[in-house]
């Protein structure tokens, strides 16, 4: 298996979410798309981040949406239930795909968005074939980005928006691992704003909007108020069953990256012309 699927491979997820819903007094038939947003927003700031990062990118008239590192599917799902696109997601991992795809079915939205596995800087797609682009927490997987951003550019119809909300480098400090995306050094591709910058401009896009987003770096660092604690382990449903039994260990070394300013949320949102 290749190694970031490998890293991001989750064995029994299906399972476990499922175990969660019915702690939770849920069924695969009565979870709501907001109810799995725990554990299906996998990057800082989770469905708020996805909220806001939408209303940026997706609030024009319903088209077809690109989901770039789609994981389980949750902000395809968001996107396609709140501004009615359609919305295609593409992400390396078979496992998530796989997930992703039943927990679409759960919430009705199985018309509207379709998960494929697949290489982003190598899309299986006809030329001009897209209304959009988003990609949330995937580039520090990809080392290439000059070649995202051209194969990006390539589906993408002209006036189209492309947007990026990755953990991105404000330090060549070394990162302590594992972290959510990567387990060791060779897996970890984030990268300066600048590389986005430079690959987006140099495949023909128009960089409109660049913008770090600490506040949401501040949320994910801050200790939780005593009352929300859990008092019986995790919540049942949650990036816990994702991430897996080094959960804990991503948390932290996460937390102490953006703590330490070597890593921050950044957003970029791109035209293509």
């Amino acid at each position: 298996m290749e190694p970031i699927a490998q890293h991001y491979t989750s064995p029994g997820l299906l399972a476990a979410i499922r175990d969660g819903l019915r702690q939770m007094g849920k069924t695969p038939h009565t979870v709501t798309a907001d109810e799995l947003a725990a554990v299906d927003q996998f990057h800082v700031g989770g469905q708020v981040a996805t909220e806001r990062f939408l209303d940026h990118l997706a609030s024009r008239p319903p088209g077809h949406l690109l989901d770039l590192g789609c994981g389980l599917g949750g902000a395809a799902r968001q996107a396609a239930a709140r501004f009615g696109h359609r919305v295609t997601g593409v992400d390396l991992t078979a496992a998530f795909v796989e997930v992703g795809t039943r927990l679409s079915q759960w919430v009705g939205l199985a018309d509207r968005v379709t998960l494929v596995e697949g290489d982003v800087t190598a899309l299986p797609f006809e030329a001009a074939s897209f209304d959009g682009a988003f990609m949330l927490h995937a580039g520090m997987n990809i080392a290439d980005k000059r070649a995202l951003g051209r194969a990006v550019y390539r589906v993408l119809r002209p006036g189209s928006l492309f947007g990026i909300y990755d953990l991105m480098r404000q330090s060549d400090e070394d990162l302590t691992y594992p972290v959510p995306w990567a387990s060791e050094a060779s897996t970890n591709h984030a990268a300066w704003p600048e590389v986005y910058v430079a690959a987006l401009k140099e495949a023909g896009f128009h960089v409109r909007r660049q913008q770090a987003w600490g506040d949401l770096a501040q949320l994910f660092t801050a200790p939780p108020p005593p009352a929300s604690t859990p008092k019986h382990g995790p919540s049942p449903l949650g990036l816990h069953l994702v991430m897996g039994a080094t959960a804990p260990a991503k948390r932290r070394h996460l937390a102490a990256a953006l703590r330490q300013g070597l890593v921050v949320p950044v957003e970029l949102i791109a035209e293509r012309v």
